[in-house]
């Protein structure tokens, strides 16, 4: 999944890229309010990570803006600002969810998954097509009652399959779930995945529709 980061400070932006992306996540960094809106209208994103304390636009400007926009992302306010007027004001200008610095990594990404989650119109932890279900917590996917462990990256293609199942997903939508800016898109990438994943939960569990793209059935 890709993900807008939103920080003008350089060390915890960093610190935070890297972590999102030992997590699995595409992440894509701006650093003040203006960049934050070209990005999310050019990019479709499956989170906002977004400081209020920018240069230029601050962060409840960019909130106010996209919610103008009628963009539905997700969206999560990592602030240091901890008075509550101050989270009520961004809950109430269509934020998500309002985390304090400093926080704990394991807490912003259960945060992230369960504004993802509720997007998604899913209400448990699990995401399933009813064979396959995938758990982002541990990055473990079950079929046929058996539980494999994913690489970063297998777990980051099956997500996006299976956040939408039934829809064909094609290799260039499926690269910017895997990649974020910067980073060198690998030759084939999306086939060696789709290749390793199949090895693994048959080769039925995702489907190629020649010339489209890949997808996973909604089952019942």
């Amino acid at each position: 999944m890709r993900v807008l980061l939103v920080e003008d400070d350089q060390m915890i932006g960093a610190a935070l890229s890297q972590a999102l992306r030992d997590a699995a996540y595409a992440v894509d960094w701006v650093r003040e309010g203006g960049g934050a809106l070209e990005s999310a209208r050019s990019q479709e994103y499956g989170v906002v990570l977004l400081d209020l304390g920018l240069p230029g636009k601050d962060g409840m400007q960019v909130l106010r803006a996209l919610r103008a926009r009628q963009n539905p992302v997700p969206i999560l306010i990592v602030t240091a600002r901890d008075a509550v007027e101050e989270r009520i004001s961004g809950l109430d200008g269509g934020a998500d969810d309002y985390i304090v610095k400093p926080f704990e990594m394991a807490e912003l990404l259960a945060r992230m998954r369960a504004v993802i989650r509720r997007k998604g119109g899913a209400g448990g932890p699990l995401l399933s097509n009813g064979s396959l279900a995938l758990n982002p917590a541990t990055r473990e996917i079950t079929r046929e009652g058996v539980t494999t462990r994913l690489s970063a990256r297998e777990f980051a293609l099956m997500e996006a399959l299976l956040i939408r199942p039934g829809a064909i997903l094609s290799r260039g939508e499926l690269e910017d779930r895997l990649y974020g800016w910067g980073e060198e898109v690998e030759s084939n990438a999306v086939e060696f995945l789709i290749h390793a994943l199949r090895k693994k939960l048959g080769r039925e569990a995702i489907k190629n529709i020649r010339g489209v793209g890949w997808m996973v059935s909604r089952e019942t």
